[in-house]
């Protein structure tokens, strides 16, 4: 088997990631997406969920594409040990809103990362995010739009929801889902030469 030092995997069916990347001019080789059950297991916080699961989906996709540098994140969205769902209905989007409503909450971004070696590296990026208080038409407002499904919490911060942050201390990236300065470090650590 030849290393292909340069080829580059995004371990990420997120759209959001590949933008974050193309942004900073890294285009990935490939997309592969990592099936994995994405349940907590008992017992465990919300910051070593975020770990685990990137550490999980890089794994699962370096199998598959040795010889590559693999890259995989996975953010988490927590009021205190209490770890928000990927939001699938308006039902449990509104109960997530709700709950961020007027408060802060943290967003944890794990990232994984594999060189065309083996070598493995990986790094968790923590956020504080403040929402103001949202009124019953803003939140039907932003439920109607849909923005919030498939996301971790119920928003998307790049979105209509930026427009709810009073305050954020940390990495806004990592709150879209791909902390850039950390993502970028992790691969050139592993020998990773960006174009």
């Amino acid at each position: 088997m030849t290393l292909n030092a340069q080829r580059l995997v995004l371990a990420s069916a997120s759209p959001r990631r590949l933008d974050l990347l193309r942004q900073i001019g890294v285009t990935p080789d490939a997309v592969v997406g990592a099936e994995l059950d994405e349940s907590p297991q008992r017992d465990e916080t919300p910051r070593r969920l975020a770990i685990r699961l990137a550490a999980e989906k890089a794994a699962c996709v370096a199998e598959r594409e040795r010889g590559a540098f693999v890259l995989a994140a996975d953010t988490v969205v927590a009021v205190g040990r209490r770890v928000l769902p990927k939001v699938e209905d308006a039902t449990e989007g509104r109960r997530c809103l709700e709950l961020l409503s007027g408060r802060a909450h943290r967003v944890l971004t794990a990232v994984a990362a594999v060189g065309p070696d083996g070598r493995r590296a990986q790094r968790l990026v923590e956020t504080r995010v403040s929402f103001k208080r949202l009124g019953p038409d803003e939140l039907r407002a932003y439920l109607d739009s849909g923005e919030g499904q498939g996301k971790a919490g119920g928003y998307a911060i790049q979105g209509r929801a930026g427009a709810f942050v009073t305050e954020l201390q940390g990495s806004y990236t990592g709150v879209v889902g791909l902390p850039l300065y950390e993502s970028l470090n992790l691969l050139i650590g592993l020998g990773y030469q960006r174009p």
